[in-house]
């Protein structure tokens, strides 16, 4: 028998304010028309003055533990993926265990900024693999707002906050393609393009939050090549086809990025769930908001094939396989 992580409830949470592309016009030199040709976003959720991102890692975990039907008490390990965490130190992922009411085990965060969720569930998955733990709560959550230059309408217009979360619980079965759980995870960096996507500041170099920067068209032409391998990377090792993938759950960066994904797997839209028009970027919170926004309206059922992928600052991608 072959021990897996199976994905056994998701949640989600976004802040109440909406940002659309009218309201950011009145800010900075930019238009509707001018957003949505070039990244499909037409509106972003903002965290409110004092709303951290633990308070949004928090509302999202509780979420997916009551779709497990799961207390917070029963987890062995939290893995919080953020780029954003409330303080420097201690990490995030501890202020969740605390409010959760989880007193064993461990929590930590991960920092891979828009790959940071597949990173995190390929950690959890590597603990329950292994034996460390049995029921593990992955979460994906930014406040990515704090870090944007208002003025810079190349890379404000692009983001927006929110969390997800999942859990996953150890299961046992045959170690087959059929079998429920994530089936694998694949990661990667590059880091000779640390510049491409970074934040000017922090507390070793300038002691400030800094402000995110980025090569717009470099960080795209990677994205394009680097996710297409990746994907076929997962495929290939698990014998499957792209034929066979029920739905892809990408990184929700930029649509033009998703739709080249999609065009070199040969996938139809129908098959692609797409949160950026209405969510834009928001980093490692991207694929699990994504992930319970199809699973709580239906679209993804158990015993479907899922695939995640995901690029980021780094440069960093990753994608992972999922029997729900």
């Amino acid at each position: 028998m072959v021990r897996r992580s199976c994905i056994v409830g998701c949640g989600s949470y976004l802040p109440s304010q909406v940002m659309t592309n009218d309201d950011l016009a009145k800010r900075v030199d930019t238009s509707d028309e001018w957003i949505t040709q070039r990244t499909g976003i037409k509106s972003r959720h903002i965290a409110a003055p004092g709303e951290l991102t633990s308070d949004l890692a928090l509302a999202a975990a509780r979420e997916a533990l009551a779709a497990a039907g799961m207390p917070g008490e029963a987890l062995d390990l939290i893995v919080l993926a953020t780029a954003t965490p409330d303080n420097t130190f201690p990490a995030t992922a501890t202020k969740v265990q605390a409010a959760l009411g989880m007193r064993g085990g461990a929590a930590f965060d991960v920092q891979a900024v828009c790959s940071g969720f597949v990173y995190a569930l390929a950690i959890a998955d590597n603990f329950i693999r292994l034996g460390q733990a049995r029921n593990a709560l992955v979460i994906g959550a930014e406040t990515f707002s704090r870090l944007l230059d208002w003025n810079d309408r190349t890379t404000c217009v692009l983001f927006g906050d929110g969390a997800g979360a999942v859990v996953l619980q150890a299961t046992e079965g045959t170690g087959g393609n059929a079998d429920r759980g994530i089936l694998s995870t694949h990661l990667h960096s590059e880091g000779q393009h640390y510049g491409l996507l970074w934040v000017d500041g922090g507390p070793s170099s300038t002691q400030t939050t800094g402000h995110l920067r980025m090569s717009g068209q470099e960080v795209f032409r990677h994205a394009v090549t680097r996710l297409a391998e990746v994907v076929e990377e997962a495929l290939h090792a698990n014998g499957l086809r792209p034929a066979d993938i029920d739905w892809l759950v990408p990184h929700q960066a930029n649509r033009r990025i998703i739709d080249s994904t999609a065009r070199k797997l040969a996938l139809p839209v129908d098959k692609i769930v797409l949160t950026v028009d209405h969510h834009g970027n928001t980093s490692a919170a991207s694929i699990p908001l994504a992930l319970a926004e199809a699973v709580n309206d239906g679209r993804i059922r158990p015993g479907q094939l899922v695939l995640m992928e995901a690029m980021g600052g780094g440069l960093t991608w990753g994608a992972s396989l999922v029997r729900m």
